[in-house]
Parts: structure tokens; C-alpha cells; sequence
């Protein structure tokens, strides 16, 4: 079957469809018919075959008193023009031409699909360092920028269709690039910070900083970005220029590395010196502490002692006078007369005040033992560690202990206390030696050690 045929109403019956390989817009005409040849270039019969691919979007635009009007029909599709989905024709062509009347009408197909690309090179243009501002280099740029058409309504506001060309289109993108590359790669040394004989090393993140700065340029051509691509960055490194600016920004480089090694050695000094005080307070706030415990156990002792002794003049005061309660008159007679009643009395109280002396003074020697037989605190001692260079703490003997179990403080680990002349290895430290010691491994389950041989036969 023909690419056409004849229709009942005369005229010709069409197949429309795009063959091109590769295209961004392409348009439609008639086998035959060149461009502007005839007026048959847009007549189109209703009822002709479409057929748009995958990927692809057909325009039908039509001529009309109050401007072009536009049909879209995206792919996939392949049926005739007589279809809902030609809101626009329908309204032309209606019911009074019996579906067979010709329509003027330019179809054109847009590749939704494809990728396309536009090489540029940007030719030697000078950079500077922002630490030299007086010696530019002489700096190039290539790359390519690859596009693609998804926004089609967009597309065709801001381009013309009946005319377009795709090299023309790529020229004018091209343009745009290399004058924005231009511009956008002299700040580079300033606004990314990097030195211009470093350039050559950084086209990743060159090429990152360019394609964020490109994207809203590119979608004023009404076609989307996917990503720039920069292949090389050459510095002439023959220029005069050039090799004024690696010197010195080698010695600019050399200059800066040094002071940076002697703000860390005094950083490290400073440290060590701030350490070094801290424990010395430390130390001091420890000993001031146990002075004070054992002024205040002293103290309590003292206390005790004379608290007991008083009691026991009391008690001694009292049974004295109590026993003189013997010779009391107790209205019986004479004056030196015993009086039996007083005897009694003082004889009962004399022995509830010597069972109270008695408790009184046990319960003043226990206490006198327990506090006798009380340990003075142990001393809160404190190790520093080296670790990578850096020195860590001070840390107190329990934290050591979880630090050595959880393998972050071995024998081969370097420490220090007040009153230690040097580092040493934790190993070599007797009071640290029990951290280290090894584990007695669990007794064996009955599992473990096998199962008995059979008793002998009868």
C-alpha cells in the first residue's frame, strides 16, 4: 500500500508519520511536495492515517483570524483524523463537510526522546589568582552540553517551528556558553577558592560549580539541561605568566605550611602546659581533701574522748554523793547515827549509775575501735594517657580498668602520673600490672570432657 491514496470527495487520503533517525523538531509534508512549493504542502484530508511513536509528540498547527491555533497528540498513536482527540480540527472541520473536506494545517513532530549535544571550546582567556591579581594566566576550556526537549507547549512559545533548525538552534546555545564559561571560570580561583595552577586537577568540582550556574540559561531556549561535561581545562604553561605564579604560590604554599606546623607545636605546648596545670590542681584539691578527713576523724575522736570523760566525772560526782546518803539523817536520831534507809538507797542507785558508767564506757571503746580500726581513704590516683599524640584524662583506676577491659588501654599504651619523671608503658607500671592480668578460663561443662568408654561386658 502507497504512502497515500484517493479519498471518496477526491483529493488525496495521507499517512502521517516521521521516519527521521535523529531530530528535535521535524516537519511533515506530503511525498513530493518541497518546502513552499505548492499550496498542497498543508492540505491534509480528514480521515488520513496518523502515527506517532513512542517518545515523540505531532503538532497540527492551524491558521486562523484570531491566531494559530494547536492540536498535540502524544505517542504512542496510530489511528485516523477523526477522533476526540482533535479538539481543535473538530471545531473546523465539523459535520458540514461530511469528514471528507481538506484542512490547512502544518504538522510537525518533536522528539521527546532523544538526547542532543553541543560541543564548545572556549579559546585562552586569562584567570587570576586572587593572591596575584597582577599575573593572569592564560586558561581554556572544552567541554560538551548535552539537552533534551520535554517541555514541548513551552518549547514552541519561545521557538518558531516552520523554520527551525537544529544546527541553528545548537549555534545559538553554543553562544551562550562559551560567553557564560568565559565568565563563570575567571572567578573560579576566587570563588571556589582554588589556586589557578590547581585548576587543571579540580574538573569535577569545576564542572559542578558551572552546570549549577548554567541551568536557568539553558531553560530560557525552552529545553532542559541533563549535564555539562567539561573534558579538559589546558593553562598555557609556557606563558611568562604562569611560571611567575607557580613560583610564587609555591613559596606563598611553602610559607603557609610552616606557620601551620608551628601553630600546631605551640598549639601542643599549650596543651601539655594547661594539662600539666590541671593535674597539679588536681593533685592539690586531692590532698587538701584528705587533710581535711582526717582533721575532721581527728577531731570526731577528740570529741568522743572528752565527751566520755566528762560523763564519767559526772558519774563519779554523783555516786559520791550518793553515798553519803548513808550517813544521812533521816529524822531517826543523833547526827552521825547510820541510818540503814539512805544506805539502801545509795547502794540502788550507786549500782544503776556504775551498770550506766559500765555501758557508757563500752560503748566508747567500741567506738574508739571501729574508729581505729577504719582505713584512712584510699588515694584518688589519676593517669594521663598518650594516645595517636594526643593526651588524654586524667582518668581514675576504675575508668582505667573498663578502658583496659574494652581493649582502649593496653600494655603498649603510654602513661603518666604526678610525682612520674617520664612517660611510661602501661606495662611497665606495677600499680597498672593487675589491669593486664589474663582471665581464668571457665571450668569445662561435662560436655566438654567426653564421654566415658562403656562399662566391659558381662
Amino acid at each position: 500500500m502507497g504512502l497515500f491514496g484517493k479519498g471518496k470527495g477526491g483529493g488525496l487520503m495521507n499517512v502521517i508519520r516521521c521516519d527521521e533517525t535523529e531530530y528535535l523538531v521535524w516537519k511533515w509534508r506530503p511525498l513530493g511536495q518541497e518546502v513552499n512549493s505548492t499550496s498542497r504542502e498543508n492540505a491534509i484530508r480528514y480521515g488520513s492515517s496518523l502515527r506517532v511513536k513512542d517518545g515523540e509528540v505531532a503538532v497540527f498547527v492551524y491558521k486562523q483570524k484570531n491566531g494559530p491555533c494547536q492540536d498535540f497528540i502524544v505517542g504512542p498513536y496510530d489511528d485516523t483524523i477523526k477522533t476526540a482527540n482533535f479538539p481543535v480540527l473538530s471545531s473546523i472541520v465539523g459535520m458540514a463537510f461530511g469528514g471528507e473536506s481538506p484542512f490547512q494545517a502544518e504538522v510537525y513532530y518533536l522528539n521527546l526522546q532523544g538526547s542532543n549535544q553541543v560541543r564548545f571550546a572556549v579559546p585562552y582567556f586569562d584567570v587570576a589568582d586572587p593572591r596575584l591579581p597582577d599575573y593572569p594566566v592564560p586558561v581554556a576550556v572544552r567541554g560538551t552540553l548535552t539537552f533534551a526537549l520535554e517541555d514541548y507547549k513551552n518549547f514552541i512559545k519561545l521557538n518558531r517551528l516552520i523554520d527551525f533548525s537544529l544546527d541553528a538552534f545548537k549555534r545559538q546555545i553554543k553562544d551562550v556558553l562559551v560567553r557564560k564559561i568565559k565568565g563563570l571560570v575567571t572567578n573560579v580561583p576566587s570563588d571556589l577558592g582554588m589556586p589557578v595552577v590547581q585548576m587543571e586537577r579540580k574538573i569535577d568540582e569545576i564542572s559542578d560549580f558551572l552546570e549549577k550556574n548554567l541551568k536557568d540559561r539553558i531553560d530560557e531556549f525552552g529545553v532542559k539541561m541533563k549535564h555539562l561535561d567539561i573534558g579538559a581545562i589546558e593553562i598555557d604553561k609556557e606563558s611568562e605568566a604562569y611560571l611567575q605564579v607557580k613560583g610564587l604560590t609555591g613559596d606563598i604554599t611553602a610559607k603557609t605550611m610552616h606557620a601551620q606546623a608551628d601553630l600546631n607545636i605551640q598549639n601542643l605546648k599549650d596543651t601539655q602546659a594547661l594539662n600539666m596545670e590541671n593535674m597539679k590542681e588536681t593533685m592539690r584539691i586531692q590532698r587538701e581533701e584528705g587533710q581535711y578527713a582526717q582533721h575532721l576523724q581527728t577531731q570526731q575522736n577528740n570529741m568522743g574522748a572528752f565527751s566520755a570523760g566528762l560523763q564519767a566525772d559526772v558519774l563519779k560526782t554523783t555516786a559520791q554523793n550518793l553515798g553519803k546518803m548513808g550517813n544521812m539523817n533521816m529524822g531517826s536520831g543523833g547526827n552521825n547515827s547510820m541510818n540503814p534507809a539512805g544506805m539502801m538507797t545509795g547502794m540502788m542507785m550507786g549500782s544503776a549509775l556504775g551498770n550506766q558508767m559500765a555501758g557508757m564506757m563500752n560503748n566508747m571503746g567500741q567506738q574508739m575501735q571501729n574508729a581505729m580500726n577504719t582505713p584512712p581513704p584510699m588515694p584518688n590516683i589519676k593517669y594521663m594517657l598518650s594516645v595517636n599524640g594526643q593526651q588524654m584524662g586524667p582518668y581514675e583506676m576504675v575508668q582505667l580498668q573498663q578502658m583496659a577491659q574494652m581493649g582502649q588501654l593496653t600494655k603498649e599504651t603510654y602513661v603518666w602520673k604526678q610525682g612520674m619523671v617520664q612517660w611510661e608503658l602501661a606495662g611497665n607500671v606495677q600499680e597498672l600490672s593487675s589491669l593486664f592480668a589474663p582471665t581464668c578460663p571457665p571450668p569445662p561443662t561435662p560436655g566438654d570432657m567426653g564421654t566415658p568408654p562403656p562399662p566391659p561386658a558381662q
